[in-house]
């Protein structure tokens, strides 16, 4: 989720324009409204209703390099429930670390084996935080920059 303002900040560009293009992305449902109890602060999020959502989702996971990171990893480790982009790399910009929180029961010895494959073939560093389903509450990534990029129950 990001607000106006973020955005504004991180494109180096108006608020009105970042306005004017939010509201030309809301209205072909591409993105939503979030509510966030803050009657000041709106805050958006891809419309994972809308029919190009996986396409769209697809295509950025290629950008970032993620869905080699994916078939190499993620499929492999054992019982995997959501993974998570965090920091940097979460808002788009490059990165030479990928910093990712995986939740479930994983099988830390070959998640190791798989992260040493998957730097040497995206040519990047990753760090892992492991959480068991019963230890992760998503207030641990609140504050931080973060992107869903995984959820077994999809």
């Amino acid at each position: 989720m990001v607000h106006l303002r973020q955005l504004s900040r991180e494109l180096n560009v108006s608020s009105n324009t970042v306005r004017i293009e939010l509201n030309k992305l809301k209205e072909a449902s591409i993105i939503a409204e979030v509510d966030t109890n803050d009657g000041r602060i709106i805050k958006y999020a891809a419309d994972t209703s809308h029919p190009l959502f996986e396409e769209l989702r697809s295509i950025l996971l290629k950008y970032l390099g993620i869905d080699q990171l994916l078939e190499v990893i993620f499929e492999k480790i054992g019982n995997l429930e959501k993974v998570y982009i965090t920091g940097d790399l979460a808002q788009g910009k490059p990165v030479a670390i990928i910093d990712l929180v995986l939740v479930g029961d994983i099988d830390r010895e070959y998640l190791n084996d798989l992260v040493f494959k998957a730097e040497e073939l995206l040519k990047k560093k990753i760090r892992a935080a492991i959480y068991s389903s019963v230890e992760f509450e998503i207030k641990v990534l609140e504050g931080v920059p973060h992107l869903l990029v995984f959820d077994a129950e999809d």
